[in-house]
């Protein structure tokens, strides 16, 4: 599973694995030895210029330096900071270094590749003067930057530049990722990511019991599993989508197919009498139901059968909206709120939040950056991973924090970082369908925070499958062969050899 691990944790790995016998300067030579691995990997030839710190990042630069020397490269260790200053493991790694070792002074000498040792995960201040020329100076060589660990001056649980930050073309991690090599700007700055396996055995995950992971199906394929091939169509779940006015239909049409197609057995649209028409002109497979008001929508949600419902997309933010979404609240069914159904409730978040905390069906919040300020205001300038689970613990709900790094976050402080998006999902209705795939998994049952999860990693995945240039309306197809690759064993066992 790709476990997220704070710098906190990551130290704590480092001391559990100590302290379990293996010495702190074996897992350094074995970091070390990594870089110098992803060093040639980026540049097979030419002078190298190591950029070292005091810390054990710097360590980690002079192990790389003395195994890349030894290979017959040129290589230039620059040292910020006072060499008598370094300690423990560090210090043991500058004595083994066979070179010499320069302040840190400009200009870099020409390179085919600078390492920057500077400053790992825990720095947690600023960087400024020197060693922020230092920042600026490998940013401006025309050699491509590997960073070991993280590029100095990002802050490894929040991805943000503690005042500047190296641009790295590469970045090798060690163990575990952080939270700040997938949230950007840190994602874009860290350039190719690679972890690597120092030794650190992952049994010390036990002690330290990370509540972060990377989105991918190892958090939740155990529980996404393929139909029950005796089950049948009401087993699979029944979805209603509420349709906004004749206008506006396009959007719940999405979230409707997208819902069908992610896994429910049955999916309805439910539309106010004028866009009935709009909407049966375009739906096949989806069924239409009249909604004239929210008594119609709580008699069709109180059917047992009936086992999600979404609201939001192009619903409209009037006073018959509001009632509806307080019905649905009130209903047994679990919930995908969003777009509108969030921004109805902007004048009074805790009302909305009163409401969830009266029901025992989940809730699925899908906010994006705009609506989620709008009910959490005071969040809003707080870093992603507290802004995510503050508003899932303050809302009652799992909250799925839209964005090209996309959170998703559970009230007891679960939190899923999606990595997999690419830039071309951006696109209007793209999260209309998402909240449809969240609709359809909470048809089928799944958890809330485990189906929100899945959901954007399958929009993700959808989107790559789609490719550039994908419309909204190319998503939900485009789930199709995500899945198959997700089930082989069981498309492969729907076609026997003969």
């Amino acid at each position: 599973m790709h476990e997220l691990l704070t710098a906190a944790e990551m130290g704590r790995a480092d001391r559990l694995a100590i302290e379990g016998g293996i010495p702190g300067m074996t897992l350094m030579e074995a970091a070390g030895q990594a870089v110098a691995e992803a060093a040639r990997a980026l540049a097979p030839s030419g002078p190298v210029v190591v950029v070292a710190g005091p810390g054990n990042n710097g360590g980690d630069g002079f192990v790389a330096a003395r195994r890349l020397a030894a290979e017959g490269r040129e290589v230039t260790l620059l040292l910020h900071g006072d060499p008598a200053r370094l300690k423990g493991d560090a210090a043991t790694a500058q004595f083994r270094w066979p070179g010499p070792t320069r302040p840190a002074e400009l200009p870099f000498p020409p390179a085919a590749l600078v390492i920057d040792a500077l400053f790992g995960a825990g720095l947690d201040r600023e960087i400024t003067g020197p060693a922020a020329q230092l920042v600026a100076a490998m940013n401006a060589d025309p050699a491509p930057v590997l960073a070991v660990d993280l590029p100095s001056g990002l802050h490894a649980d929040t991805g943000r530049p503690l005042g500047t930050a190296v641009e790295a073309a590469a970045t090798v991690t060690f163990f575990r990722r952080k939270p700040g090599h997938l949230l950007y700007p840190g994602r874009r700055l860290c350039g190719r990511l690679t972890v690597a396996d120092i030794g650190i055995p992952a049994a010390v995950l036990a002690g330290i019991a990370p509540r972060a992971w990377e989105n991918t199906p190892a958090l939740w394929g155990a529980l996404h599993r393929p139909p029950d091939p005796e089950g049948h169509k009401f087993t699979r779940g029944h979805a209603l989508v509420v349709s906004g006015p004749a206008t506006r239909t396009g959007a719940a049409r999405l979230a409707a197919g997208a819902a069908l197609r992610a896994g429910a057995g049955l999916v309805t649209l439910g539309a106010p009498p004028g866009a009935l028409l709009v909407n049966a002109a375009h739906l096949t497979a989806v069924m239409l139901t009249r909604l004239d008001g929210p008594d119609d929508l709580t008699a069709f949600l109180a059917d047992p059968r009936l086992t999600a419902a979404a609201l939001g997309p192009a619903l409209s933010t009037g006073a018959r909206e509001r009632t509806l979404v307080a019905a649905a609240l009130a209903a047994p069914p679990a919930l995908v709120l969003d777009a509108d159904a969030l921004t109805l409730w902007r004048d009074d978040p805790p009302a909305l939040f009163a409401a969830i905390a009266t029901r025992t069906a989940p809730v699925v919040l899908t906010p994006h950056e705009g609506e989620f300020a709008r009910l959490f205001p005071d969040l809003a300038d707080l870093p992603r991973p507290e802004r995510a689970r503050a508003a899932a613990a303050r809302s009652g709900a799992t909250l799925l924090l839209k964005g090209p790094d996309t959170a998703i976050a559970a009230p007891d402080g679960r939190l899923a970082i999606n990595a997999n998006a690419p830039p071309w999902l951006a696109t209007a209705g793209a999260g209309d369908v998402l909240a449809g795939i969240v609709t359809g998994l909470l048809a089928r049952r799944l958890p809330a925070f485990e189906a929100a999860a899945t959901a954007a990693w399958l929009h993700g995945a959808a989107a790559a499958e789609a490719g550039p240039g994908l419309t909204a309306e190319d998503l939900a197809p485009a789930l199709r062969p995500v899945l198959a690759r997700l089930w082989p064993d069981v498309v492969a066992s729907q076609h026997p050899c003969p």
